[in-house]
């Protein structure tokens, strides 16, 4: 994956409905991420698109992922801005299909890293409600603990104690993730904020993997600071 200029051929999703989602969920990680990108990996009939909503610095590696179904083969395996992306899913097109932008990026340690595609295990759920509320309890002690002027690295330091605190639910699910796993969850719309929905925990190797119908969030416990 390098910053040079696409000759991807464009990426022809199954309908109008997966390229509006996909658009729904490249917003949501640009909100969070705004100068983050996007891997986006095809496998035969199927698109894998990867954002990571935290990373860097002393923060953990909180992957997410959500997959879908294609018109035809697409081989790519490509990192684009977000920026670029939503900009050219705010388009409407017809078919629905994604033009890969022209420039790509590079040097994004997040992306270097694959999670397994197979050979999970399952080990607990968790009920969605308690994510969103693991969520909104970090956002308010984000917001409550920046005063005004702040500087950037006052802001890098409370972002990681907050998102880099081990998750309260996690030891009776059999994993030990950061509560920025709920953050990546909450913010990139995988919580339907069903209290009967349950999060399904799963383990292989060094990876944690909780998902939901909505989409999965991954962590490599080797990346956590």
């Amino acid at each position: 994956m390098t910053n040079e200029p696409s000759d991807h051929a464009p990426i022809r999703l199954r309908d109008g409905e997966s390229r509006v989602d996909l658009g729904t969920y490249v917003g949501r990680a640009k909100r969070v991420d705004p100068d983050g990108d996007a891997r986006l990996v095809g496998h035969g009939l199927v698109l894998a698109a990867y954002v990571s909503p935290l990373h860097g610095g002393d923060l953990p590696t909180v992957l997410g992922l959500r997959t879908y179904a294609l018109a035809q083969p697409w081989d790519g395996d490509v990192l684009a801005p977000l920026k670029a992306l939503a900009d050219r899913l705010a388009r409407s097109v017809t078919p629905p299909t994604l033009a890969i932008p022209p420039v790509l990026s590079a040097g994004v340690a997040w992306a270097g890293v694959s999670p397994p595609r197979s050979g999970w295990e399952l080990t607990g759920q968790v009920p969605g409600s308690v994510l969103s509320a693991a969520a909104a309890a970090g956002i308010a002690e984000m917001a409550e603990g920046v005063p005004d002027g702040a500087g950037a690295a006052a802001v890098a330091r409370l972002r990681s104690d907050v998102w880099s605190r081990p998750a309260d639910w996690s030891t009776d699910a059999g994993v030990d993730v950061p509560d920025g796993a709920a953050f990546a969850a909450e913010t990139l719309g995988f919580l339907s904020g069903d209290d009967d929905t349950q999060v399904h925990v799963y383990r292989r190797g060094r990876w944690t993997r909780l998902s939901t119908p909505l989409g999965h969030v991954l962590v490599r416990r080797s990346l956590l600071a």
